[in-house]
């Protein structure tokens, strides 16, 4: 009998990035338009709820026929001001169920989509419409952390850009370039650090960026920014990878504590453990076949109210990771973003990723002055290759701030 030639799952292989590439777009699309539902009153739960609905229909149009999984690679989640990471509450749970959207309240909005295993997932900031808006200009602190959100997030995109893969000049200039170290996690946070500060912002403790790997969304490299006791990267970006790269702002410390709402959101983990309860072994069965080892929601299982009992032992037994729902410890307006990049020999590519801002609707005194800063902003993100650009309508820019050429001529090439 022949055996199977071994399949490459890398970016060598061309399939691999046009599945990120389908996977993303689905995400880009179903993002947008969950952004186009939020409205003061709209309920959390019924976005989530529509927000995933939608990515099943999406997903189910694409790779008809063919025998690979496909589905949700993080389900929909709304988080409001104060929340740092993903929230989802349940239908059963009623007073969280219940909880609505806030005029002005700054909200992040996180889902991803998956094909052949290949997820890509995206989160992006808004402000609900109000009053003090609804001329979408933004005013004051809210103009401020969404700034240094975006500029931070900029920043830390071309950080990730391995030394010397977009250099220019002679061969010896190049090779010169090349030769650099990587730059270190704690210089990155201390760049980093910079931009927020000068919007008066602090980065969130602990954000970290995961190396996006076959099934796996939190691989063996990661980058942690501003990291809190006991946390610690690993690992530096390199050609052929693909990273989930988050980005988290607050208007308060930054520090951040554990609410004590219910952890909705799980993930299988590598574990095998010989479930006792009946109920338990019926929960990680259905969510093995529905979800694999990408994270999902309690409220996505077939009986929820069995689910929060099955899930119990999964967690105990660390067959089940649950994230536990966290916030600024302030409780300190936060944004959020996170983009899905691919790092390719011509640089960067957003496969899935926030919305650029029109930044002449913020309305600040604050601006990025350091010198450094604003030279590694004014880098682009990928070499052009020669390919006509489609992208979505260029963003006006302020005359400081040429680093948002950059933001539109790269955004979707390779």
């Amino acid at each position: 009998m022949a055996e199977e030639a071994e399949v490459d799952y890398t970016l060598s292989n061309p399939d691999t990035l046009t599945k990120y590439k389908t996977a993303a777009q689905i995400s880009q699309r179903v993002l947008e338009t969950v952004i186009g539902w939020c409205v003061a009153g709209e309920k959390i739960l019924t976005l989530c709820e529509r927000g995933d609905k939608l990515l099943e229909e999406e997903v189910a149009k694409v790779y008809k026929g063919k025998k690979i999984s496909k589905g949700i690679s993080h389900p929909t989640t709304v988080s409001p001001s104060s929340f740092v990471t993903p929230y989802t509450p349940l239908s059963t749970d009623v007073e969280e169920a219940a909880t609505a959207l806030k005029p002005a309240e700054v909200i992040k909005i996180q889902l991803g989509a998956q094909i052949d295993g290949f997820g890509t997932i995206v989160c992006d900031t808004l402000i609900i419409p109000s009053e003090k808006n609804e001329e979408d200009k933004l005013p004051g602190r809210e103009a401020d952390l969404l700034l240094a959100t975006h500029y931070a997030n900029e920043l830390l995109l071309r950080l990730m850009i391995p030394p010397g893969l977009l250099a220019s000049g002679t061969d010896e200039e190049k090779k010169k370039a090349a030769a650099e170290k990587p730059i270190t996690q704690s210089k990155i946070t201390h760049l980093l650090e910079k931009v927020v500060k000068s919007y008066d912002c602090n980065l969130v403790e602990s954000t970290t960026c995961w190396l996006f790997e076959r099934n796996e969304i939190e691989g063996k490299k990661k980058i942690v920014l501003a990291p809190g006791e006991g946390s610690k990267g690993e690992g530096i970006p390199e050609v052929g990878e693909v990273w989930g790269v988050e980005m988290g702002v607050s208007l308060g410390s930054g520090k951040v504590k554990t609410l004590e709402n219910r952890p909705t959101l799980h993930r299988r983990t590598t574990v095998t453990y010989g479930l006792k309860r009946p109920s338990s072994r019926q929960i990680l069965s259905e969510i093995v076949k529905k979800f694999g080892t990408f994270p999902f929601s309690l409220r996505q299982l077939d009986d929820e109210r069995a689910a929060k009992v099955g899930v119990v032992e999964c967690v105990r037994s660390n067959v089940l990771r649950q994230y536990e729902v966290v916030a600024d410890k302030d409780a300190a307006r936060v944004a959020r973003v996170l983009s899905t990049v691919a790092i390719t020999k011509h640089g960067l590519v957003r496969l899935a990723a926030p919305s650029s801002p029109d930044l002449e609707q913020y309305h600040t005194d604050k601006k990025i002055t350091d010198e450094e800063i604003l030279k590694i902003l004014e880098r682009p993100v990928a070499r052009s290759t020669g390919a006509k650009s489609k992208n979505k309508k260029k963003k006006k820019k302020p005359a400081k701030k040429a680093a948002e050429e950059e933001e539109g001529d790269s955004s979707e090439e390779d």
